[in-house]
């Protein structure tokens, strides 16, 4: 009869962990949380996301300013008066007013805007390069959680099929129809198993706090068991990604801007050699004995690069210098990318094919060795510890299956930021639900 009981035990927790269930940060029933509202509110709220933008707007505020000459200068003279009287002197007093303004000329001011509006659309890449960064550790935090919230709901179903089993060996060793070590091993188990629990409760608060923080909310605020995007069937070829992404992504589009800012800067250092021109109007006027004599000036000047050796000849050196580099960081980054994306890619196909093994092989297979063992622990073929043992592997493959589920999610969301643009809907779940609200 005990033996019976076990096994009618074993069965239902079996049929309980095939049963999906949301579970909050209680452990209540809860609406689970949809990956497209944590994006838009990482788009709203991150700080580092508004930071990037906002240094984006300041460099293309600085655009217009570098085609424009340097403001005129507008002087006022009091010339030759007496320091006595205060008061201008017999024929040789008067009253100025000048005006000069500074003139580059080879095309530096349009060389110039070209660099500073070079730069800005740079900025603006990098901006956009941080939001798909910062898009990409909200789903790294996003992913972990929906492991650990999986494992942890697999793992409360455990216990409480430990817990009970644990009673009904110690029930049959009371009785003489049981062994002690079978009620010591279920006690074991039930210590390991909740130390398990505790681990992976602690590992959901930090993993909590870390995406609260993405977030810019307090650390301790709600955020409901994450679903699982429904992810392409496909996927598409390494070639075709690894063109995306050259093309794509926001921080090679950032080096490309960089490089044409780099080139304008070089000619533009070329062409300081060449003397800015300086052009004045002055008026004048002081009493005379006819009346108000009134006298005007055209005044013509060039500035005159006496220091070209280490002025001007060293900013050609340091231009060139900066295109180097400009170049050697494209090259890097193009590099970087090509690597990232087929880490990634392989990432990808690894934890999609080991989920779908275990999904479609693994996890029946290990399912029918448990029904296996109960059919035979309820004829005395199997002793309780096969049986036990059986029941805690499978416990084991879903904890390896919800961990290869969160590696895919991740893997989708590194190359998504590695290419500059989505591969899957984020609002769409397995089970074609639209999240509204799942972060709160």
């Amino acid at each position: 009869m005990f033996r019976t009981t076990i096994a009618f035990l074993l069965c239902a927790a079996f049929t309980r962990a095939l049963t999906p269930v949301a579970l909050a940060q209680d452990g209540t029933p809860s609406v689970s949380s949809v990956l497209g509202e944590v994006y838009r509110g990482v788009g709203r709220s991150n700080p580092r996301s508004e930071a990037a933008r906002a240094l984006a707007r300041a460099a293309q505020a600085r655009v217009p300013s570098t085609r424009r000459p340097p403001d005129p200068q507008l002087q006022l003279g009091f010339m030759n008066y007496d320091l006595t009287t205060f008061a201008p002197m017999p024929t040789l007093g008067m009253t100025q007013l000048q005006f000069m303004q500074m003139v580059p000329i080879a095309g530096k001011l349009g060389l110039a805007g070209r660099v500073a509006q070079a730069q800005a659309s740079a900025e603006s890449e990098r901006a956009s390069d941080v939001r798909w960064e910062v898009r990409t550790q909200a789903a790294m935090a996003f992913f972990d959680l929906y492991a650990v919230d999986q494992s942890l709901l697999a793992a409360r179903e455990t216990l409480r099929l430990l817990q009970d089993i644990a009673r009904t060996a110690e029930s049959m060793y009371r009785v003489g129809e049981g062994r002690q070590a079978d009620a010591l091993r279920a006690q074991v188990e039930i210590a390991r198993m909740t130390e398990d629990t505790i681990r992976m409760r602690t590992m959901r608060t930090g993993m909590t706090a870390r995406l609260n923080a993405l977030l810019n909310r307090g650390a301790d605020a709600v955020i409901e068991t994450p679903a699982l995007p429904a992810f392409p069937d496909s996927l598409p070829s390494l070639e075709s990604l690894q063109e995306i992404a050259q093309a794509g992504r926001p921080m090679i589009r950032a080096g490309r801007e960089v490089v044409q800012a780099s080139d304008a800067a070089a000619t533009l250092a070329r062409r300081e050699l060449f003397p800015d021109l300086q052009v004045g109007l002055q008026y004048g006027q002081r009493g005379g004995m006819t009346g108000t004599d009134r006298m005007g000036s055209l005044m013509l000047g060039a500035t005159l690069p006496i220091f070209a050796r280490s002025r001007q000849l060293q900013m050609r050196e340091e231009a060139a210098a900066m295109r180097a580099m400009a170049d050697a960081d494209l090259a890097a980054m193009r590099a970087t990318t090509r690597g990232s994306v087929a880490e990634s890619f392989a990432n990808l196909a690894r934890a999609r094919n080991l989920a779908l093994l275990y999904r479609n092989t693994v996890l029946p297979q290990a399912n029918a060795t448990v029904a296996s063992a109960l059919a035979a622990y309820r004829v005395g073929t199997v002793d309780f510890m096969t049986l036990l043992d059986d029941q805690m592997m499978v416990n084991k493959y879903r904890h390896e299956q919800f961990a290869l589920e969160a590696d895919q999610g991740k893997s989708w969301a590194e190359l998504e930021m590695l290419l500059g643009r989505e591969l899957f809907d984020p609002d769409a779940t397995l089970l074609g639900a639209t999240g509204h609200g799942g972060v709160r």
